[in-house]
């Protein structure tokens, strides 16, 4: 029976509470303003600006969310410190201090030059943030030449609003004083100390933006850019654009790109990816305009392969002497694996027969030898089964996968049997419940997210009633003794290696600066590091305690090598976890009927089908602890081959072969299109096309590699694949 969904007006309501308070503080501050202004009441007057300043710390610190709100209205905190001090002014010529209005002036002069120099200082600051916005930003390539120098704190270059607040709260806080007081030279006292912290900023970002204190201009950077192409000679890429949450997609083929012959590069679209991308010794060089990135053409890279489909994509795909291969991030049975972009590559590579087959039973133009089958590189880590669990508990991981673009109910089953199938997993006697959701679940759909959300509480549940059980018997401790220590430390030596610490306020520029050349072997330091890591976390847990897996680490391959039994939906993951053949089930969210579900999804046909009410739960918990009850085990091995291809040669040979055939293929189109140049215009084909192709016939890794036939004008073809999908 499926769970009643919460009232969808909840989440908004705690929404509103949670961001109230601040905006009611604030306007509650300024109406008390006015009144102590105009009647006047001096008391009044110093307790309601004491609470606007309240409400605006409370705003910046914590409803952040808010702040931009009212920004985006105009009643940004420039506005309000004005009118703050505006109705502070009035009240002290209220108040008849001094003199009245004849002291006060001269704080208003005093003011509007705040104000001035405030604003001038933010100008300032746009001058110095455009400056030092390159056209590239690089990680791992050393630096040096461009003298990057660190960028002025971030209260300078990106916080006017907190700026205004900070540097006028002298000000602020002298005419309170002369609000209580009576003496208005305590406003003239707090105003010319706001005045000198206004000017020190601007001063300061002034001298920024004289010559010799510039950031490189765009022109130098690039020649630098070329340069640093040109010593380092690179033969083959990745390319990768996308959102905040698709990294995973690019970090998935680090490792095999780094085992390729030649030296590789990495070729990011955005600047915020620079940082997303994992641990790696691979050069990485962001490069956001289209026209800085043709310069790609004259170097010596031949190949990149695509994790994903972008709108980016198809500037890159515009370079003449490049060829691309679309490698996917993944796998499956959906309409994405079988996109009709993919024809706008030289070669797809595909894991198997099965996504061979896909492609051409999908019919959106793809040429069936344009598609390459490399088996799935990534997968070597995998543990293959080795039996059923020994032990006392069978550990289920079940990773739904996330709602998609496309609206279809049968994209994930969180929302509509993730409740149905964790409640039978944890009534279940001897089950440990691994549950790791999608990076981007509730995305798109905001019911994925609170399915996913009382998923996540029904574990938190049964784990407290799973400690008290413990207390009552008198257990104390968790996991073996001093694992907790060792998962501490294997932590802290693991982040020592795969984060930089960046000054707090550092901008692209600076933390370009700071990741120069990397160690010689930190790749092989970083992959040690994690496998101890994880070993560590793991041996941490209390034996039988279900867990929520929501981070980058442990990965998911690792949770693979953990689970005894794998509970997803159609997508990657099922393919992935084939290559353990241990037993799988697939949550059917279609509405289609079983039979229908399995045709019309290959990957499912050696999987247990799972019903949204879960009932098959029991049964398929049994026949992993019995494999006499495990009756798609022979079924499981044969798909593996299907899905990832033969296990000889190995994946990762077949990957590098098929580099290297279509680096030749590169190579030997230019060479071609050089001598048609030469052949139309006589005495035309110049010293940078004779360098192009012996740069291309001097490509290490490269000799020796597959010429592609005369039939074949588009690429390489590669020999001994499987037979033309019908």
């Amino acid at each position: 029976m499926s769970a009643v969904p919460a009232p969808p007006s909840s989440p908004r309501l705690r929404r509103l509470a949670t961001h109230l308070p601040a905006p009611l503080l604030l306007s509650g501050a300024f109406a008390g303003q006015a009144v102590g202004a105009l009647r006047p009441n001096g008391l009044l007057l110093v307790a309601a600006v004491l609470a606007g300043m309240a409400a605006e710390g409370l705003l910046h610190r914590r409803q952040r969310v808010v702040a931009a709100a009212l920004a985006k209205v105009h009643a940004d905190a420039a506005l309000r410190q004005v009118l703050r001090d505006l109705l502070l002014v009035a009240g002290l010529v209220r108040l008849d201090i001094g003199t009245g209005h004849v002291r006060c002036l001269p704080l208003v002069y005093g003011l509007l030059c705040f104000y001035a120099l405030h604003f001038a200082g933010h100008g300032a600051a746009l001058l110095v943030r455009r400056s030092r916005t390159l056209p590239v930003v690089t990680r791992n390539i050393d630096t040096t030449a461009l003298g990057l120098t660190p960028a002025p704190p971030p209260l300078l270059m990106r916080r006017p609003g907190r700026r205004i607040l900070s540097f006028g709260l002298p000000g602020t806080a002298g005419l309170l004083v002369a609000a209580v007081t009576g003496v208005p030279e305590w406003g003239a006292v707090g105003v010319s100390v706001s005045i000198g912290c206004a000017a020190a900023t601007l001063g300061e970002l002034l001298l920024r933006l004289l010559p010799g204190r510039r950031a490189p201009g765009e022109e130098q950077v690039l020649q630098w850019l070329d340069a640093w192409l040109a010593a380092y000679r690179p033969t083959v890429g990745m390319y990768f654009s996308g959102g905040t949450s698709s990294a995973y997609q690019a970090n998935m083929w680090l490792e095999p790109l780094a085992r390729l012959d030649g030296r590789p590069l990495i070729v990011l679209r955005e600047r915020f990816m620079v940082q997303k991308i994992a641990a790696t010794d691979i050069p990485i060089v962001c490069i956001p305009k289209v026209a800085h990135l043709m310069r790609l053409e004259h170097t010596t890279l031949r190949v990149l392969i695509h994790p994903a489909n972008s709108g980016k994509t198809s500037q890159v795909l515009r370079i003449p002497s490049l060829k691309h291969a679309f490698v996917n991030h993944g796998e499956s049975d959906k309409l994405s694996s079988c996109n009709p972009y993919a024809k706008a590559y030289d070669e797809v590579w595909v894991a198997g027969l099965a996504a061979r087959a896909r492609y051409a039973l999908a019919d959106v133009g793809i040429d069936d030898r344009d598609v390459v089958e490399i088996g799935r590189p990534q997968l070597a880590a995998i543990r293959p089964y080795a039996g059923p669990p020994t032990g006392p508990y069978v550990t289920v991981l079940y990773a739904p996968t996330w709602e998609g673009w496309d609206g279809n109910p049968g994209n994930t089953s969180v929302i509509d049997a993730g409740e149905n199938i964790v409640r039978a997993l944890l009534a279940e006697p001897g089950v440990r419940l691994l549950y790791k959701p999608h990076p981007m679940t509730g995305s798109v759909d905001a019911r994925a997210a609170a399915a996913n959300d009382r998923v996540q509480a029904l574990i938190h549940a049964a784990n407290a009633a799973w400690d008290a059980a413990r207390q009552a018997d008198g257990h104390q401790g968790a996991g073996r003794p001093g694992a907790v220590l060792e998962l501490a430390r294997r932590t802290a030596a693991l982040d020592r290696l795969t984060t930089c610490v960046f000054r707090r306020g550092a901008d692209d520029m600076e933390r370009m600066g700071v990741q120069g050349t990397p160690e010689p072997g930190r790749a092989a330091a970083v992959a040690a590091a994690t496998a101890a890591w994880e070993a560590a976390y793991w041996a941490s847990l209390p034996a039988g305690r279900h867990q929520i897996v929501p981070d980058a680490r442990p990965a998911l391959y690792s949770c693979f090598n953990q689970a005894d039994l794998l509970i997803s939906d159609v997508s990657s993951v099922i393919s992935d976890y084939l290559a353990s053949e241990k037993p799988y089930a697939v949550a059917n969210t279609s509405g289609l009927t079983e039979d229908a579900f399995r045709i019309a999804f290959p990957t499912v046909r050696a999987a247990t089908v799972l019903t949204p009410d879960a009932v098959q739960v029991p049964l398929l918990v049994r026949s992993v602890r019995d494999p006499r009850l495990d009756e798609w085990a022979a079924a499981r091995a044969e798909l593996k081959e299907e899905l990832l291809g033969p296990a000889e040669p190995p994946s990762v040979v077949r990957f590098a072969d098929a580099a290297r055939a279509l680096a030749r293929a590169a190579a030997d189109h230019q060479e071609r299109m050089a001598r048609r140049m030469a052949a139309a215009v006589p005495g035309q084909a110049g010293a940078r096309d004779r360098a192009a192709i012996q740069e291309a016939a001097d490509i290490p890794g490269q000799q020796g590699a597959a010429v592609p036939a005369p039939d074949a004008p588009g690429g390489s073809r590669i020999q001994g694949r499987g037979p033309t999908a019908g």
